[in-house]
């Protein structure tokens, strides 16, 4: 059987735990891609977040350390420059984002997947 949702997760994370536990409870079998690991291409990620309906500084974990230093603060910065800040340092990434049937949504709090289950 093929995965019909994708998980992009981070094992570390309780949330991305319960999003996944959330997703097997309901019979959904997913892709797990561990994006710390493997980021999505820019892309992927402009995909993703067209499915989000957001900017890519909305998807961006603003009190990441490393995106002050990177100085993704200043609003001049091109929306291609900051899909690229993410691909480079993924953890700027919110998580989880569960995507199903061209739908995204990210998992905080993890019963928020379940609109788009």
């Amino acid at each position: 059987m093929t995965a019909d949702v994708t998980i992009y997760f981070n094992p570390k994370c309780s949330k991305c735990r319960l999003t996944l536990e959330l997703l097997e409870q309901a019979g959904q079998q997913a892709q797990i891609i561990e994006y710390l690991d493997t980021p999505p291409d820019a892309a992927t990620l402009a995909s993703i977040l067209a499915m989000l309906g957001m900017e890519p500084r909305d998807l961006m974990r603003k009190h990441e350390q490393e995106y002050t230093a990177a100085g993704l603060d200043n609003p001049d910065l091109a929306r291609a420059d900051l899909i690229n800040a993410m691909i480079e340092t993924p953890r700027l990434m919110e998580r989880p984002i569960v995507i199903k049937n061209g739908k995204a949504i990210i998992g905080r709090p993890p019963e928020k997947i379940l609109d788009i289950l």
